[in-house]
């Protein structure tokens, strides 16, 4: 027999990642002129695509369920018709397919459901302008990158959470880092250029989105990212190599990037498992799971507090990432 079919809406999850992928390749590059127009339109198509993914996951993979329906065509069905249940009928584009809903219709749906927090649809709203500002018109706003980037950042972390949350989506052999790694020279004399009344309306209405709120699946409207290098020998910063190239540039993280990338201590993480799993208990099942990643950098570090010190003491912290390890071992609420 052939191999089997994959449910429609993991490929349509393969086709959002993928639309991800290539919004933030597309932003790192060194020397792209239409950067922050071109990441609103593929990360707003990747964020459509996955709600996508998840609402036919919930209506039993019924491409249906993603339809427009045409009543008008629905009430003339059942006047030409004895039947009293008229065949589904739905919106047609241009070429004659089915139109779905709109990403505003799948967004308000899963909010409404509990399945997405009101922190999306807000940063979904403010990426959405941005966008619909550059495919029907354009953007010449000098505050524009500094606003995408606190958005497109807060897209990318809201994006990954709800993969993982919905598919279990493993992303450790990605590169999902956004904006830090793409360096831009604001403009010294923005604050002296004259917006437009257009231009004013975006950044308003973009302002008039943002929060200082995170929901407690940690989504966010848009995530302030600021970058600084700086020339240090600081005992305390712990060396790290972004690549495998034994002769690439070394970089240092200092402990509260470290902190930020491994945020969970033990038992902040177990409290994360009883929140996210139903199954879930601190016994030898959770412990070896645990021990059997404690070498891996991708989901655990271990922090000194007198670095260098081979008597000092040691506690052990995780990344978000060692959730989507534990979310194959147990059932998650």
């Amino acid at each position: 027999m052939g191999r089997a079919m994959r449910a429609r809406s993991l490929v349509i999850l393969d086709k959002a990642v993928a639309a991800m992928v290539a919004a933030i390749e597309i932003y790192n590059k060194p020397v792209f002129m239409y950067r922050e127009e071109t990441f609103a339109v593929l990360a707003i198509n990747a964020w459509e695509l996955l709600l996508k993914a998840k609402w036919l996951k919930d209506h039993g993979n019924k491409l249906a369920s993603l339809y427009v329906p045409d009543t008008s065509a629905a009430k003339q069905a059942v006047s030409k018709s004895s039947s009293k249940t008229p065949r589904p009928r739905y919106k047609t584009n241009r070429a004659g397919n089915s139109m779905t809903h709109s990403l505003d219709h799948f967004v308000k749906g899963l909010v409404a459901s509990k399945a997405l927090d009101l922190e999306v649809e807000r940063n979904l709203l403010a990426l959405t302008e941005v966008r619909d500002n550059s495919i029907h018109f354009y953007n010449d706003n000098p505050n524009l990158s500094e606003r995408l980037q606190e958005l497109g950042t807060a897209a990318v972390k809201n994006f990954v959470i709800a993969s993982q949350d919905w598919f279990s989506m493993d992303y450790a052999d990605y590169n999902f880092h956004l904006m830090p790694l793409a360096f831009f020279n604001p403009a010294a004399d923005a604050e002296a250029i004259v917006l437009t009344r257009e231009q004013r309306r975006v950044v308003s209405y973009i302002e008039n989105m943002e929060t200082n709120s995170e929901s407690k699946r940690h989504y966010a409207v848009s995530v302030n990212v600021s970058l600084k290098f700086v020339r240090s020998t600081a005992s305390h910063a712990m060396a790290v190599q972004l690549s495998n190239d034994p002769d690439a540039m070394p970089i240092h993280m200092t402990e509260d990037q470290i902190t930020a990338r491994y945020p969970l201590s033990y038992d902040r993480l177990q409290k994360r498992c009883r929140e996210r799993y139903s199954d879930f208990l601190a016994n030898d099942k959770f412990h070896g799971l645990r021990v059997s990643v404690a070498q891996d950098p991708k989901y655990c570090r271990v922090r000194e507090l007198d670095p260098g010190n081979p008597k000092t003491l040691k506690k052990v912290y995780f990344s978000e990432s060692i959730l989507t390890f534990f979310d194959k071992h147990y059932q998650k609420k």
